[in-house]
């Protein structure tokens, strides 16, 4: 490949990662969203809430949304997408976070790039290099330190909440490992158009009665938050992840899902009053220098074949 091919390609992919580093600051702020809001909301109810809005933006203007329509059983794959991402999985990802705590949810959080990638490598056939194997093992060592898991007043949660929660990574890996085949002949709009209204439906149909009442309470505080959810981390997030792992490799994208307990932590301590303490200071420098391996593109050295007379001397 040219030179001003592979310094393209790796803009593009420059490009892509900081997209994904600036929606993972956006998703770490649906944790402690999700916590206020079950004041007045079920688990459930944030979820069909959140996608509903969503499903109500975006739906509407499937007519000019960019890119090929969907054709065949890609309808189908969107369809179950929706319904494992946009139901199931966040379902049990709100109610873990309800039952064990911000803190045990961010430290559990570390998984789901290392599960996604796991799979991606067995059902995508990708090929995970060492740096990022290592990235992930820097990244999970951070996400550690920066919640104290050492410390006396760190609570475990229970081992139902715990595997609730972990349960959910598999559902979210759904959406990149059926999508990102799916994207590959679609526009990345019209793919979560189509998610969101199956997985709107399936929610509707299992608490939309109950929902519906709860919503006619709530302050625009919690309309505020849903929207955001709705709008920039569904809407604008979901589109744009399809949109990046069409060209990059899952495996690689996932590792900026560990921005998201960098991001909480001040978020964390602004919102909700968290005290702060050394560990985090040095969790954020081991998280860091796991981004940097995973996803710095390390130039390899070329060997230069020895001539036919340095081979004979």
């Amino acid at each position: 490949m040219p030179p001003r091919q592979v310094c393209a390609r790796r803009i593009m992919r420059l490009t892509h990662l900081f997209i994904m580093v600036v929606f993972n600051v956006c998703w770490a702020a649906t944790l402690p969203i999700n916590k206020a809001l079950g004041n007045w909301l079920e688990p459930g109810g944030i979820v069909t809430l959140r996608f509903l809005l969503a499903t109500l933006a975006l739906a509407p203007l499937w007519r000019w949304l960019p890119g090929p329509p969907l054709q065949g059983r890609d309808w189908l794959r969107a369809a179950v997408m929706g319904m494992l991402v946009f139901c199931v999985g966040q379902r049990l990802q709100v109610l873990g976070n309800a039952l064990g705590g911000a803190g045990n949810s961010a430290v559990l959080m570390a998984l789901e790039p290392l599960i996604t990638s796991l799979l991606a490598a067995l059902l995508l056939k990708e090929h995970i290099p060492w740096r990022r194997w290592a990235g992930f093992v820097l990244g999970i060592t951070g996400v550690a330190l920066l919640n104290g898991v050492w410390r006396p007043e760190f609570q475990w949660t229970s081992l139902t909440a715990n595997l609730i929660f972990i349960s959910s990574f598999v559902c979210e890996s759904g959406y990149s490992i059926l999508g990102k085949p799916v994207a590959q002949r679609a526009g990345s709009a019209r793919i979560l158009a189509t998610a969101l209204v199956a997985g709107t439906l399936a929610n509707v149909l299992y608490d939309g009665g109950s929902t519906w009442q709860a919503a006619h309470k709530l302050p625009w505080q919690a309309w505020a938050g849903l929207a955001f959810m709705a709008l920039v981390c569904t809407v604008l997030g979901y589109t744009a992840w399809l949109w990046v792992i069409k060209e990059t490799p899952v495996s690689l994208v996932v590792l900026t899902i560990f921005v998201q307990p960098l991001a909480g932590v001040p978020m964390a301590a602004y919102w909700l009053g968290e005290s702060l303490h050394w560990g985090q200071l040095w969790g954020v420098l081991v998280i860091g220098a796991g981004l940097v391996l995973g996803l710095v593109e390390w130039p390899e050295r070329r060997r230069v074949p020895l001539s036919k007379a340095a081979l004979e001397n």
